[in-house]
């Protein structure tokens, strides 16, 4: 299956214009076998609450049945279960679809597929959920557009409800410049009008993805190819005075200009753009700024900043001087995960504290492995501070007595060493198997 679908890369690379038309056969018994296999453990059920080990005791079975039904065009998704998840910053909720496994077996398939044939589409201004392309590439990348381009002015842009917001009947049709295949486009299609299910009530949808599902991804990324990649790249390039960059990871996207008026006829652009994909900007996050070398040496003053990727990127200068963007962790983002730790400690302080401290040393590695970058390595240890002063509070609550004065709390330390941060992410290292816009 692998050499086929390296095949179909072959062949999209090859001709950006051709149309493939067949595609379902691909989602055979094998094929499926190996998406099962290849999806993770351990993951949160759907509303028939099958996990992936369930699923896989009668293996061989289920997936007979599942090809049969592909077949006969009897497939359909189940609706996923809605939850909600807390948005970083602000006390609102985000919407969260959890498919059922065998749903999530079908979309690894279809994603793989789609993946094969428009990752040799996408452009190199797009980061987000493809193989080799990490959050830390797009900062890299944009560090550079900063420091040693041209850059003055950055708009700093935000898509109101993205996912929530897909257009079906567009989706469709930017598929169709690529796919001709029925069947597949069908299942697509059924994913995409699935519907949902909360609090044991059933909710039909007409527009939007299921942030959450597999294939969610792969789709948000050909959508926004199409509506602002090819488009920022085709048209609002060519009609700059200056030079202009853009860095999109996802649905949270960056762009940089030379002079004022193109950041200012983009933004007004951008806004018609959006609108005729019924889709909308959210104002209260999308602003122009003055940013970069230049601005600094007019005597403005230093200028703002903006938030990207969970970092907020600031005007500085290195030790020698000269100037320099830095990045440190984004406030929001720090207090939700100081509250999360806090939730965590608080319910959990009775369990072993060989348990407990376990868990916080995979957190720690995990926030570390993210946020220790170049220029940031002080804010993740002021992080550290702050959660072990929070370890502190509720080490001392496990019991009605007193458990910890801090001398002896820093000796239990020694005895259960917190890791501590350093630097795991050079920003000035750029990948050399990425084609950077000059």
């Amino acid at each position: 299956m692998e050499t086929k679908l390296t095949r179909i890369a072959e062949l999209a690379k090859a001709d950006h214009d051709m149309v493939f038309t067949s595609l379902a056969h691909l989602l055979n018994k094998d094929y499926l076998k190996q998406c099962h296999r290849e999806l993770p453990s351990g993951k949160a059920t759907g509303i028939n609450g099958i996990t992936k080990e369930d699923y896989g005791k009668d293996l061989n079975e289920n997936i007979e049945g599942l090809v049969e039904r592909l077949k006969k065009k009897a497939y359909r998704p189940v609706p996923v279960k809605r939850t909600y998840i807390n948005k970083p910053g602000t006390k609102k909720k985000r919407p969260l679809g959890i498919p059922d496994h065998e749903d999530k077996v079908v979309q690894r398939g279809l994603a793989k597929i789609l993946n094969a044939i428009y990752e040799n589409d996408f452009l190199d201004s797009s980061f987000g959920f493809r193989p080799s392309r990490s959050c830390h590439d797009a900062l890299k990348i944009l560090n550079m557009y900063i420091e040693k381009r041209k850059t003055n002015y950055v708009v700093d842009a935000d898509i109101k409800g993205f996912f929530d917001n897909v257009d079906h009947e567009w989706m469709m049709k930017f598929l169709k410049h690529r796919i001709n295949d029925p069947s597949l486009l069908r299942i697509i299609a059924r994913f995409l009008k699935g519907g949902y299910m909360e609090e044991g009530k059933y909710f039909d949808i007409d527009k939007g993805t299921p942030q959450g599902g597999v294939i969610s991804p792969i789709l948000a990324n050909v959508y926004l190819h199409y509506v602002l990649d090819l488009w920022f790249e085709k048209a609002v390039r060519k009609k700059c005075k200056g030079q202009a960059y853009m860095v999109r990871y996802a649905d949270d996207f960056v762009c940089c200009f030379q002079y004022k008026s193109d950041a200012e006829a983009f933004y007004s652009a951008l806004i018609k753009r959006l609108q005729k994909f019924n889709l909308e900007v959210a104002k209260d996050k999308t602003k122009i700024i003055t940013f970069g070398r230049f601005v600094e040496k007019d005597g403005q003053g230093k200028p703002p900043t903006f938030d990207f990727l969970g970092f907020t990127h600031y005007c500085s200068k290195s030790q020698k001087g000269k100037f320099r963007v830095k990045r440190k962790s984004n406030r929001k983002k720090v207090n939700n995960k100081l509250k999360n730790h806090k939730e965590w400690l608080k319910t959990h302080r009775n369990m072993d504290i060989k348990v407990i401290m376990d868990r916080l040393k995979r957190s720690l590695n995990g926030y570390y492995n993210y946020y220790c970058i170049t220029d940031n390595l002080l804010a993740v240890e002021n992080f550290l501070d702050r959660v072990k002063q929070i370890l502190f509070k509720w080490m001392n609550r496990r019991s009605q007595r007193k458990s910890f004065s801090w001398d002896k709390f820093i000796l239990f330390l020694r005895r259960y060493p917190l890791p501590r941060p350093k630097i795991k992410v050079n920003i000035y290292e750029l990948k050399k198997d990425i084609n950077y816009i000059l």
